[in-house]
């Protein structure tokens, strides 16, 4: 596996890996219409090439096929962060992890926080994340389940 910065090359795999993700792993955690709203079929190419140009992305490489990615904005805060259906459990989420927790060391990023799936909660919580809150959003018309969660880094 190998670790790179995104490249606007890699925003139609990285968007098929985000919707495969959410369709066959977070199916198990969330409902049909709560997969369909989160990760809808109507994707804009050009929303998701500033959303990933926009913030520090981290892409995870196996060959030359994308299995994971992450992303790190400047205020310590963990956005998208997604491992391929079939890299589960791989390591692929620690590695991606670690590159976004060097990164932050490097800012000077004292806290780093996310807002965590059912699904993604023991992931971070086996990288020493604690649960802040439960909280309920709202996407395209479905209510979401998810927790924030934070870690201090030094």
């Amino acid at each position: 596996m190998h670790l790179r910065i995104y490249k606007i090359d890699d925003t139609e795999e990285i968007i098929k890996l985000f919707y495969d993700t959410v369709h066959e792993v977070n199916i198990h955690d969330y409902t049909k219409a709560q997969v369909d709203a989160w990760a809808s079929t109507n994707t804009d190419i050009e929303v998701w090439i500033r959303r990933l140009g926009d913030k520090f992305t981290y892409v995870a490489e196996e060959g030359n096929q994308i299995i994971g990615f992450g992303q790190l904005e400047a205020n310590g805060h963990i956005d998208c962060f997604y491992c391929h259906k079939d890299f589960q459990r791989q390591g692929v989420g620690t590695q991606i992890l670690e590159q976004i927790e060097l990164k932050a060391k490097a800012l000077e990023i004292k806290k780093l926080f996310t807002e965590a799936s059912v699904t993604a909660k023991p992931f971070f919580e086996s990288k020493n994340f604690i649960v802040v809150r439960k909280q309920e959003v709202e996407r395209r018309g479905q209510k979401f389940i998810n927790f924030v969660m934070e870690k201090l880094i030094y």
